[in-house]
């Protein structure tokens, strides 16, 4: 061939190639549609990817076939019909333009996500070396109908395997287990957690931005910040801790505790982090992924957000997920903090086995009312956010870092069973309703009193105390009338207040129900508040 007709034969490949339609690219679903996924029962299951710009995409599920066309910018959603529970794998295809994308072992169930800081984040392999019932649970190394995902930018299932359990939360795990066994319905887990970090980071940061009440929270503290005094405490703290850090150096050692982070104003993360980050990393993605609800741990970092304190934090995080979801007021379960530092009922109960010894009521009836609010938040958190709720935790064992994540996560799925799939599970020990004066008697009546109020360890009722107008605690005689609490004290003749259990060391409060659960801290009038 000439040199010229070699020409002439290339020139006509280019115009052919010009002139050839494009290769269509396969349908491709969100990567969270991934095989071994769980889709949720009962509800609408929206189902999203991307395809060819204007093409038509059909998706065939359980006996559906949906569809829908995809935007000018190939982006398309679709909702499947509710879905009946089922532990069979099937396939869900996802077709466009005649190119199928095949999603295989497909199972049918409730899907939760387990979020928060380091106690929900901890892995199963660490843990179960000092808890021998999560340990089983590792050991056994194989279970067919929960599944797990990792949340981050492009999370995809994965089967509950040998390899994967020992690297699963040790909390959401065994509380998926149990939820599994109960009521027989394969369980999907996500999994979303840091450990350290505070609630602020995990609020959507779109929610923070418009919020009133933290809005509000800041504008309050603002009116008493120094930012000056606030400075100089910084410049102290730093130089401590670089005269620390130099000795710890020359030693040959590392420096002990994190270094001080510059003052922050109010509204400003104060660990340096950046607010609602962590939700962007890894909650983000699987917004809209149909889910039962979510199992959060956190509170020991705070809200993280200087004049905006945990309580509003968790109140505003709440609304802001429920909102971005768009599937209502799905359940919403929390850890209390601190975790353990109440006796239990009985230490042979594997749940409660770590609960602390009972303890003589301290001396004086001034508690620490720092740790007392922070437990009462989280019973303030369930009275008064629609359909969230608190998962005791003083009978369960204490430290930062609970060694009974089974135990834990087992707590959780009865609050979840009580709660949310209304299985009849008796979850809570007394709580507090309301309360009368008669004369220098304070009479308490309770909920969840199951099969009866009861006094654990002792003869005598302990951890109430009460307080006149002067506002100073004292401890008081009381006894169980029936249904309720009689309090009362010969120092306080007139009594205006009544608490219960409030402080983070309550050994010695030993009321509870014959269930075998803990009466839940309370302090009232404040309960209006």
């Amino acid at each position: 061939m000439t040199r010229t007709a070699q020409l002439f034969a290339l020139s006509l490949t280019a115009v052919s190639l010009l002139t050839a339609p494009a290769f269509a690219a396969p349908p491709q679903p969100a990567s969270l549609f991934s095989d071994h996924m769980v889709l949720q029962r009962d509800a609408a299951v929206p189902v999203w990817g991307t395809a060819e710009p204007a093409n038509e995409v059909t998706v065939q599920f359980a006996g559906q076939s949906v569809a829908t066309k995809a935007g000018n910018d190939g982006t398309w959603k679709l909702s499947l019909k509710p879905l009946e529970s089922s532990a069979t794998p099937a396939e869900l295809t996802v077709s466009s333009d005649g190119k199928t994308v095949t999603i295989k072992n497909v199972l049918v169930g409730d899907v939760w996500i387990g979020s928060g800081q380091s106690n929900m984040a901890g892995r199963a392999a660490s843990y179960a070396k000092n808890d021998e019932t999560l340990a089983a649970l590792v050991k056994q190394g194989s279970f067919p109908t929960i599944r797990l995902m990792d949340g981050g930018p492009k999370p995809t299932w994965m089967e509950t395997t040998s390899e994967s359990i020992p690297r699963a939360s040790a909390l959401l795990f065994p509380f998926g287990e149990r939820l599994q066994r109960e009521l027989d319905v394969p369980i999907g887990l996500i999994l979303g957690a840091v450990g350290g970090t505070p609630s602020g980071y995990w609020i959507p940061s779109e929610t923070f931005a418009a919020s009133e009440k933290c809005k509000a929270s800041i504008a309050e503290f603002s009116e008493t910040f120094d930012a000056a005094k606030n400075q100089k405490q910084y410049e102290a703290q730093l130089a401590a801790w670089e005269k620390a850090a130099a000795k710890a150096k020359a030693e040959g050692k590392k420096p002990r505790g994190r270094k001080p982070t510059p003052a922050v104003g109010p509204g400003g993360s104060l660990r340096g982090g950046q607010i609602g980050g962590l939700f962007d990393r890894y909650i983000r993605s699987a917004v809209g992924y149909r889910i039962k609800g979510v199992l959060w741990d956190q509170g020991e970092a705070r809200s993280g957000v200087q004049g905006v304190d945990q309580y509003v934090m968790m109140s505003e995080l709440i609304r802001g997920w429920r909102e971005l979801w768009g599937q209502g007021d799905f359940p919403f379960l929390f850890v209390q903090k601190p975790s353990g530092g109440g006796n239990a009922f009985s230490n042979e109960d594997p749940i409660t086995r770590n609960g602390e010894p009972f303890g003589a009521l301290p001396q004086a009836a001034n508690l620490d009312t720092m740790s007392g609010e922070q437990r009462f938040l989280y019973v303030r958190l369930m009275r008064d956010n629609p359909n969230a709720f608190m998962v005791p935790a003083a009978d369960l064992g204490a430290s930062i870092h609970p060694t009974n994540k089974w135990g834990y996560g087992n707590r959780a799925a009865e609050v979840a069973l009580s709660e949310v799939y209304k299985t009849g599970t008796q979850a809570y020990g007394p709580m507090y309703r309301s309360h009368k004066v008669d004369g220098n008697q304070v009479v308490v009546s309770f909920d969840q009193i199951g099969k009866g109020l009861t006094i654990a360890h002792s003869d005598t009722l302990l951890g109430f105390a009460l307080a006149g107008k002067d506002g100073v605690w004292h401890w008081t005689d009381a006894k169980i009338d029936g249904d309720t609490v009689v309090v009362w004290s010969d120092k306080v003749p007139s009594p205006t207040q009544v608490r219960y259990a409030y402080a983070a060391n309550r050994r010695w409060a030993n009321l509870f129900n014959k269930d075998g659960l803990p009466a839940t801290v309370f302090s009232a009038p404040f309960m209006t508040r």
